[in-house]
């Protein structure tokens, strides 16, 4: 499978899903002017995965900052995870967030609620991640 890389723009994360190198990471900002548009091929490309996925999938989420359709998307895609988990394949989130900013630590822990997966929660500041919490 080859392997989904998008450029992070002003309004738009980085993305790289890499199954060949078992690298899985949205990171920067996510307020695109039409997220619909913007996760449709991050969404179809998921979809491809979950049919021939690895053993185990670990998704890096660093993003400073969404807005509320991109919380949509994000959501639809770790429901698309979902049915890794379903399947007995290994699936868990890493979640990167500020330590001063408290919102993105409690929007990870609502994601973590709706989904049949493990969440890591890695705080950093200071450009120096440390685990703080697992669940």
């Amino acid at each position: 499978m080859e392997a989904l890389r998008i450029r992070e723009t002003a309004k738009t994360p980085e993305i790289i899903f890499d199954p060949a190198n078992s690298i899985f990471e949205i990171k920067g900002k996510s307020v695109p002017d039409n997220a619909e548009d913007f996760y449709t091929e991050v969404l179809n490309w998921i979809d491809d995965y979950v049919a021939n996925p690895l053993g185990e999938t670990v998704l890096k989420i660093n993003l400073e900052y969404f807005n509320i359709s991109s919380s949509k998307r994000l959501l639809f895609l770790l429901y698309k995870l979902n049915e890794l988990a379903s399947s007995e394949k290994s699936v868990k989130v890493q979640w990167f967030y500020n330590k001063a900013d408290e919102d993105m630590f409690e929007v990870g822990q609502d994601y973590a609620f709706m989904v049949k997966f493990p969440f890591e929660f890695i705080e950093y500041s200071l450009n120096e991640p440390t685990l703080v919490e697992a669940s």
